[in-house]
Parts: C-alpha cells; structure tokens; sequence
C-alpha cells in the first residue's frame, strides 16, 4: 500500500465561520488552528498546504478563564534602549480585539515556511458583521 501524498492541484479550500463569544480562547485558537492546517481533512499533507479559510466574528467578546484579563500580558520591542511595551489582555481588547484571536491562533500553528500563509486565511472580525457572505461560510459548532 503506498502512502497518500496531496498535490497541490488538488487542494479544494472551504469557508468556515466561528462565533469567537461561544470557547475561551485557547480552545477556539486550537479549533481555527485545526482548519487552518487542514488537519481535520483525510487528504492532511504535512508539507502542504491544504487548509481552509476560517472567518471569526465577535472578537471583542472573547472569554477566558480565571483572571488571564489582568494576568495574561502581550510584549512589544521598540528596538530602542527602554523601548519595551507591556499591555494586558484587556487592554489589548480594548483597542484592537482581533490582535488578541490572531495571537492565539499564531501561537498554535507550528513555526514553519506554511504559517504565513495560513494566517493570511484568517479573516477576524470584531463585531458581528463580516464580509464574506458572498462566499458562503459554514459554521463551525
């Protein structure tokens, strides 16, 4: 028997759609990791991209657990001497919700060559109204 290997001519993606209010955001970055890589297919390639567009909605309602909105700090490097900034996840929230999702969802994904592109399929929305009606997202439960 010999083993099955996915080209990349026939890589057929779908649209998938997540409510972000509906898993503490660890467990909805693993599921929108899942889609992104394709993993969930019977035609997963490691070496191929063969993934899925996933749309979240309701970004700014993202829950977790315990205080992790108080705790849970993001980092930044100006490059310069005292350059460092440090905001908590609420602050975060509070001025861009989609950063916090797509964080998570970068954090999940493994650090290679294909993970570009993967976040590029990633559309995440604050609210919830998204753009992509026209391609007819289904949802993920």
């Amino acid at each position: 028997m010999k083993t099955y290997s996915q080209k990349s001519s026939e890589i057929a993606r779908e649209w998938w759609i997540i409510d972000a209010s509906t898993l503490p955001l660890g467990k909805l970055a693993v599921v929108i990791a899942d889609k992104l890589m394709g993993k969930s297919k019977v035609t997963y390639t490691p070496h191929t991209d063969n993934g899925d567009y996933v749309v979240v909605v309701n970004a700014k309602n993202i829950k977790v657990t315990g205080d992790k909105m108080t705790d849970k700090h993001y980092y930044r490097h100006s490059g310069f001497p005292g350059g460092l900034t440090d905001l908590t996840l609420a602050e975060i929230i509070e001025k861009d919700p989609t950063l916090a999702v797509k964080s998570a969802v970068a954090g999940m994904l493994p650090k290679n060559k294909l993970q570009a592109e993967r976040m590029k399929r990633l559309r995440v929305f604050a609210g919830a109204e998204h753009t992509h009606t026209a391609q007819t997202p289904k949802e993920i439960k």
